[in-house]
This record gives C-alpha cells, sequence and structure tokens, in this order.
C-alpha cells in the first residue's frame, strides 16, 4: 500500500523518548575542557578595564581571554550590504552593545570552574546612553556605532511605484507593535569541537545545517572545506534561531587550539535568553484604501524593524514582511518600505515564520478595521477580495507570484467548523444580556512563501548489500520528523519497508553537501530530492534487473507491494529483488546508487484560521475557548506529521498573542530572562487545536507539496488578536497590540470608556 498521504507514526520517536538521543552535549569527548563566558551586565558602555588576574590563577582554569588576545574575527556578516562598522567581534572590543554580549571567554577543567573563574573576572564597564526601541533608535539621538553615522542597517522599498490613497472613499490608518520574542528552544546554543592530530577540525553543532556551519568556521579561522567536519547531531530545538552558529560557537575551535584540548559550551538558560536571537519586533504603519462596498483597492505598508545591537537576518525579515503584506488579497495597488535599525538589545534573527507572520498581522488587523468602518462582517471583506482560483498563478502587486490556491474554500471550511453563525448568535445574546465575559471570534486568512531560502538541496539513495536502503540528505532534522518522512518517500518508490531504510544527515563527511532546514523547505527541497534519486535509481536498478532476467527493460515492472521485486510484464513467478541486484551491482565493482539537487521557486501554502476568546471586562483576562485551523499545503506526505507541524506553529503562535514578550527597561536591562518571568504556555493554557487539512498541488516541484512547518505561528496571532478586540468592539475598543495580556486589554477597556474594568 503506498504510504504518501497517509498517517505513519514517526519513526525516530523511540529513540528520543527512551534515552537513545545524542545531543551536542551528549557527545564523548575524552579530556574535554569547559568553555564559559564572562557576558556584560550593560546595555550600552565602554569597556574601560578587563582584569583577569584572579580567574587565572583559580585551580582548574586553563586559559582567560579577551579580545586583545584574540586574532580571528569578526563574525561574518549575513548581509554584504550591512555596513562594515556595524560588524560584530567574536568578544567585545572596545564597548558593549547589549546585555548578555560575550566578552571574556574561560577555559577550564570542570563546568564548576570555569564558572567559578568567570564570576572572578573583573570588568570595569563606564555606561553610556541607551536606546532600547527602534522609534528612539531611528531618531539617531544615541549611535551604538558612530562611525557608521547612523542607526540604520538597511533599508528596502517594493511593490507599485505609486500609490494614491486619495482616490480611495474609505482609508483606515494604524500603527501596530509586533512584539519581541525569545525563540526558547529546549536545548539552547551548544558547541564543541577537537583538533586531529592531522590538523583537522571536527566541530559539534546544535544548528539547522551542517555545511553552512562548516562554511562559516572556514571563513573565520582561514579554513578549507576539507579542513573541516562538522557533525549535527540530535538538535533540540531550533525554530530559526540556529540557522547561523553565534560568535560564542565560533571561537570555540581558536580557544580549544590554544588550550590543546577538546571544548565544549553549554551555557546556562539565563545566559542563552539574552543571546539567542530574538525575533519579531516591529513597528508597522499601515493605511489601507477601498470602496464603501468592501472593495481593498490601495495598501500601503512601512515597517520600522528593530534589528538589535549588530545585524544578524533580522534586518532582511522585514523584506518578507512587505512582500507578503497584500496576503489573500487581490489589491490593485500596493507598497512597502522597510527601515532596520540598531538598539541595545539582543540580536534578532529568524523565529518560525521569518517575517511572514508579521505580514499577516499588518494586512489582518487592517482588514478588520477596514470592515468596521464600512459596515461589514470582517469575513464578507475577505470574501469579496480573495484572488479567485482561476488567476493562478497570481502575481501580486508586492512583485510575488502565488503558485496556486483557492482560499474561499479554506474560509469556508473554517467558519463552518467553527459554526461562525452559532457563536455570532451566542455573541449576541451575550451582549443583549449584559454578560461581562464577552465573546469574541477573530478570523484571520494567510498566504505563506516557503522554500524562499535560496539554494537547492542535496538527495541520494543507495542500495545496500541485503537490499535495504541508504539514504543520504543535506536536510537537518530537528523536530520535523524528517527520517520518517525520506523514509516513506523511498519506501513508496522501491517498495523497501521501511524499517529497512536508513537515513544519514548532519554530517559533513557522510553528506558532501547541503544547506539550511529553515523556511519550511525541506518536503518541496530536499523530499524531492530523494524522491528524484529513488525513481532515478529505479530506472538503473530495472536495466540491471532486465540484464538478469533476460528481457527488455521495457517489460521489467517493480512490483513496491512485494517488499521491492522486479519481474517481466504478466510472469511475477520469476522475480529480482534488490539484494540480488545489490550483489549483481557489487560483483561488477558498481555501486547502485543515484543523487540529485532540487532547487526551484518558492512555494505559497495558506490557510484560514478562526479563533474564540471570552474576555472578562471586569480584568481583563482573556481566555481562549476554540482555535479552528485549515491550512493547506500542497499534497501532504504525512497527515499526522503535518497536523503536528500544525500543532506545534499554532501554539506559539497563541503564546504570541497571548502571554509571550520580551521586555527590556528604559536602562537596556531585560525584566523576562528566564522562563518563570517570560510567558511560555504550558498544556494547560491551550485549548485542543481543532484542525483539518485541504490539498491544492504546487506545480514547483515533483511532490506537488508544499511547507506546513510555520503555517501554525502565521495564521493564529490574528486571529487570536481579531477575536480580543471583536470581543471588546461593542466597549469602543478597536485596537490591542500583542500579547494581549489582562493588563494591556484592561487599560485598552479603560481608555475606550468602556463599562468594563476600572471604569466602574
Amino acid at each position: 500500500m503506498p504510504l504518501f498521504g497517509t498517517p505513519v507514526t514517526r519513526q525516530e520517536d523511540a529513540r528520543l523518548l527512551t534515552g537513545g538521543a545524542c545531543y551536542v552535549g551528549d557527545v564523548g569527548l575524552p579530556g574535554f575542557a569547559h568553555v564559559a563566558y564572562v557576558t556584560s551586565p550593560a546595555a550600552h558602555a565602554v569597556i574601560r578595564r578587563v582584569d583577569t588576574a584572579e580567574a587565572s590563577r583559580m585551580p582548574g582554569v586553563l586559559g582567560v581571554f579577551g579580545a586583545d588576545d584574540i586574532d580571528v574575527g569578526p563574525y561574518p556578516p549575513v548581509s554584504p550590504d550591512f555596513p562594515p562598522a556595524m560588524a560584530r567581534p567574536l568578544l567585545a572590543t572596545g564597548r558593549v552593545r547589549f546585555v548578555g554580549e560575550a566578552i571574556v571567554a574561560v577555559v577550564a577543567d570542570s563546568a564548576e570552574a570555569a564558572a567559578d573563574a568567570a564570576d572572578a573576572v573583573v570588568v570595569d564597564l563606564e555606561p553610556l546612553p541607551v536606546v532600547v526601541d527602534a522609534e528612539s533608535a531611528a531618531s539617531g539621538e544615541v549611535l551604538l556605532f558612530p562611525e557608521a553615522g547612523s542607526n540604520v542597517v538597511a533599508e528596502a522599498a517594493g511593490g507599485s511605484d505609486e500609490v494614491d490613497l486619495d482616490g480611495c472613499e474609505v482609508v483606515v490608518r494604524a500603527t501596530f507593535h509586533s512584539s519581541r520574542i525569545a525563540p526558547c528552544p529546549i536545548e539552547p546554543r551548544v558547541g564543541a569541537c577537537s583538533w586531529g592530530d592531522d590538523g583537522r577540525l571536527t566541530h559539534w553543532s546544535s544548528c539547522q545545517g551542517a555545511h553552512p556551519v562548516r562554511a562559516l568556521l572556514g571563513k573565520v579561522h582561514g579554513l578549507a572545506p576539507e579542513q573541516v567536519r562538522v557533525i549535527a547531531p540530535d538538535v533540540g530545538g531550533s525554530f530559526g534561531a540556529k540557522a547561523r552558529p553565534y560568535p560564542e560557537e565560533v571561537l570555540l575551535p581558536w580557544l580549544g587550539r590554544r588550550v590543546g584540548r577538546p571544548v565544549r559550551w553549554v551555557p546556562p538558560r539565563s545566559q542563552d535568553m539574552v543571546g539567542l536571537g530574538h525575533s519579531r519586533v516591529q513597528v508597522q504603519h499601515v493605511e489601507l484604501g477601498g470602496r464603501r462596498d468592501g472593495t481593498l483597492e490601495v495598501l500601503r505598508v512601512r515597517v520600522l524593524a528593530d534589528a538589535g545591537a549588530y545585524p544578524l537576518a533580522g534586518p532582511l525579515l522585514a523584506r518578507n514582511t512587505g512582500a507578503l503584506s497584500p496576503g489573500a488579497y487581490r489589491i490593485p495597488s500596493a507598497r512597502w518600505e522597510a527601515t532596520a535599525v540598531v538598539t541595545n538589545t539582543t540580536p534578532t534573527t529568524a523565529y518560525r515564520g521569518a517575517g511572514r507572520p508579521e505580514a499577516a498581522a499588518v494586512i489582518e488587523r487592517a482588514v478588520d478595521l477596514f470592515a468596521a468602518e464600512v459596515g461589514m462582517d470582517p469575513v464578507e471583506v475577505r470574501r469579496r477580495n480573495f484572488i479567485r482560483p482561476d488567476e493562478f498563478p497570481y502575481r501580486s502587486a508586492t512583485g510575488l507570484t502565488y503558485d496556486s490556491g483557492d482560499y474561499g474554500r479554506v474560509l469556508d471550511a473554517a467558519l463552518t467548523a467553527a459554526d461562525y453563525d452559532g457563536l455570532r448568535a451566542e455573541q449576541s445574546r451575550r451582549r443583549g444580556g449584559g454578560d461581562p465575559v464577552a465573546l469574541g471570534v477573530g478570523v484571520s486568512t494567510f498566504v505563506d512563501r516557503t522554500a524562499g531560502v535560496p539554494g537547492s538541496e542535496y538527495g541520494a539513495v543507495e542500495v545496500r548489500s541485503d537490499g535495504g536502503m541508504l539514504v543520504r540528505t543535506g536536510s537537518t532534522p530537528y523536530g520535523q520528523g524528517h527520517v520518517t518522512s525520506w523514509a516513506m518517500l523511498v519506501s513508496d518508490r522501491t517498495g523497501v519497508p521501511l524499517e529497512m531504510i536508513e537515513v544519514v544527515y548532519g554530517d559533513t563527511d557522510a553528506v558532501p553537501r547541503g544547506s539550511i532546514t529553515g523556511g519550511s523547505r525541506s518536503v518541496q527541497r530536499a523530499g524531492s530530492a530523494v524522491a528524484e534519486a529513488a525513481d532515478a535509481l529505479v530506472e538503473r536498478a530495472r536495466q540491471a534487473a532486465a540484464e538478469l532476467l533476460e528481457a527488455d527493460p521495457a517489460d521489467i515492472v517493480l512490483d513496491t507491494d512485494a517488499g521491492g521485486r522486479f519481474h517481466v510484464a504478466g510472469t511475477p513467478a520469476r522475480a529480482v529483488g534488490w539484494a540480488d541486484l545489490a550483489a549483481r551491482a557489487g560483483e561488477a565493482d558498481e555501486a547502485l546508487k543515484c543523487e540529485t539537487d532540487v532547487g526551484g521557486d518558492p512555494t505559497f501554502p495558506f490557510g484560514a484560521y478562526v479563533a474564540v476568546v471570552e474576555v472578562d471586562t471586569d480584568t481583563g483576562r482573556v481566555g481562549l475557548r476554540r482555535l479552528v485551523t485549515v491550512d493547506d499545503a500542497g499534497r501532504i506526505l504525512n497527515p499526522l506529521l503535518a497536523e503536528g507541524q500544525v500543532h506545534g506553529g499554532a501554539a506559539q503562535g497563541v503564546a504570541q498573542a497571548l502571554t509571550e514578550e520580551f521586555v527590556y527597561d528604559a536602562d537596556g536591562n531585560p525584566r523576562t530572562a528566564n522562563l518563570a518571568d517570560y510567558g511560555i504556555p504550558t498544556a494547560a493554557d491551550l485549548p485542543r487545536i481543532e484542525s483539518s487539512l485541504i490539498e491544492t498541488p504546487s506545480p514547483h516541484n515533483v511532490l506537488g507539496a508544499k511547507g506546513i512547518a510555520e503555517s501554525g505561528t502565521i495564521g493564529a496571532p490574528p486571529a487570536v488578536q481579531n477575536a480580543v478586540v471583536d470581543a471588546l468592539s461593542h466597549l469602543g475598543v478597536r485596537h490591542v497590540d500583542l500579547p494581549c495580556t489582562a493588563e494591556r486589554v484592561w487599560r485598552a477597556i479603560n481608555r475606550a470608556g468602556g463599562t468594563g474594568g476600572g471604569s466602574r
């Protein structure tokens, strides 16, 4: 029976759940030393003096190193367009620019000795003025890099050359603040390395791709690719934040060579909360114009993005926001502008969705505001402006070409599943009865762009002597289920049972090339590569089987239901299997294997979400009662894995909407730098997510697949936010920024002069 499209349980879970996992912290490194970093307690300061004398004399300490000792670096920029003056040193040089920036590296025999020595380092800092928000940074009153002359990292624009809002019958204008999010993977940034006697470096990294890490290490340390082996073992989560190794990890090979020992760095959670890149933080100005009949005509979006103290990927994400700002709607004229600035905060980088959740937030809130202005149901405005199925491929006003879609279908399915009419009736009854617990219904529709990360992905399939298959992939899983997925693809094409298929990944010695696993590109790029390699292998095997069976290759068929047996059409009694072909290839000294690389255009999955909330108008407390999701990600390889991705993403999207926000005070001190203060939800805080899947195949890859891993983080936040505002709309509330905490909602009610909260 074909496995494609069936709910196959994850093959890798038994090992992961029973103690068989191997993370970087578990890797056996005989005689290794521990690395700890002294990090800045100040957000912005001149480094006047660093005294390491006492730390260097402490028991077990092998070395204490500051910026003046380091002869490698700086950290390579993500984009060549970023100002060179904003390059980040591997250890702070001259000044520090955010709380958590590494100043001194300590290497010791034990983690305890390293930590004690780090505490003994004396760093004399002279405070400088601090800027912690993008709007203040844009004014230029405080410069993080005076030699750059500005806090601006990058500027970009796109879409229509001109937009005319004056000709619109209705225009809504608003400013939204997208809150700062910390990714919080269970496994923090971890790295380890060891130098061989031959001068070759072996580096272990908790990352999203071993080959990009190898390239970056080679660039910093002056090593050719063949001089570096990078291994990405099991990875305990990332969500985009580990797409690149951080300076503290990049410095490890230098430290290991200096002390003559293998070294490992495992930061405490407190350091990882301020060291691992944050995301999402933007100020969004939107203007949406159209006609009173609900037709949308003009969109203008201006984004001010907070890059944090040093530019990583954060400045680039604002371009994703702008490009996808029209969403699922046929808006003839749309223009976006984006500016990214540095601030005295943790640098920002990709987090699940990487600029696309921010785009959905802009347009979905704006559409609700527009609907309220023209007095229409927000669902009707959406339906009236959807791109129609017969218009695909559709080129948006911002220049993206959407591959395929049926946006009305997913919306109708979500509304039916949620009983939208029944919810509106219940809402009316509550309002009529003066119920202080308000019911809100929020809708969001979205379009995602997946496989937007440039580059191809590698896949190879090889027959083993026992007739099993060895699959090599350039993708690196960190929770997605790649082992199961790629085995399913190969099993379907070869007939070899799942248990006889081994998937190898995350080792630059075992896999010749690869890219990062990110941007929901895995199935459509890496999966397609594995599938195409398997198809090519079957064709090669058909030729070999024809020789063994003394028949024309055109007459040879593969019976995948019989464990993978080749026979002449109509005569299945005489057949050869994969083991037979492997033996023949071995005798001929010809490996039976095929490999390929697959690139291609991005795909555009989409979906519709409905959130139902209850808001206590006396206290502002929000309770999420229901979340209904309908996602279309092209052909679905494994519905079980796909729904798992939706559930995980939706949970993170709900968290952004209701509880999560990384907060700094005016002096740049983190106020939510631990898991007690930072509002990660538990299972008890979430309702059952009512998810379903619809398929509209993409023409851009052999599988017809689109990405789904980030859909939940894109669709859930505006659905929940719209629901909260909807619950309070009869009290005069027009908007509530995320997260919709009790205090923020309570204040919104009071500002609007509503009857809830302290207005009584």
